[in-house]
């Protein structure tokens, strides 16, 4: 159990990601002067958490056994696959949510003017789709910046 304490890349990948979701939370009340905490919890945003963690895994890894490693080539390789798919899949899946989304909402409009509408319960509704589930490329990028800029830091005081 000590080791795993002590695993540097471990620490580094779980430290990119709980900074990078504490970071949304003073980003989104500069943006909207609005205290949202529950971004600690939540997908999508800037600094994209997922390339954060993984690229402090890949950085922690790199100072810890060398980048000539192949464990630095695989939990790069790791890295540009999450990132890849943070940016592309999920960022789709979240268009995606938007436009069934916005039906859904055309769709309520239209019911609405009916007297069946009234008579249900608001249980009865729908809830909406997730749609920050992705990354635009600069959300990917900079939390890649962050997990590396932030590992680099870490090494140097903990490896040093």
């Amino acid at each position: 159990m000590s080791n795993l304490i002590f695993n540097f890349p471990l620490i580094a990948a779980l430290l990119g990601v709980f900074t990078a979701q504490f970071i949304k939370i003073p980003i989104h009340y500069i943006q909207t002067k609005k205290v949202k905490w529950e971004l600690f919890f939540s997908t999508g945003g800037m600094p994209s958490s997922h390339s954060a963690s993984v690229t402090s895994l890949a950085t922690a890894v790199g100072a810890e056994h060398g980048i000539n490693s192949t464990l630095f080539a695989i939990a790069t390789m790791f890295a540009i696959i999450v990132m890849y798919d943070a940016k592309g899949i999920r960022w789709h899946a979240g268009e995606q949510a938007a436009v069934l989304n916005d039906l859904v909402e055309e769709f309520r409009d239209h019911v609405r003017e009916t007297d069946q509408f009234k008579q249900k319960k608001v249980e009865e509704q729908r809830k909406e789709l997730k749609e920050l589930l992705g990354h635009r490329p600069s959300e990917v990028f900079f939390g890649g910046l962050l997990g590396i800029l932030q590992t680099l830091l870490l090494s140097w005081l903990l490896l040093a």
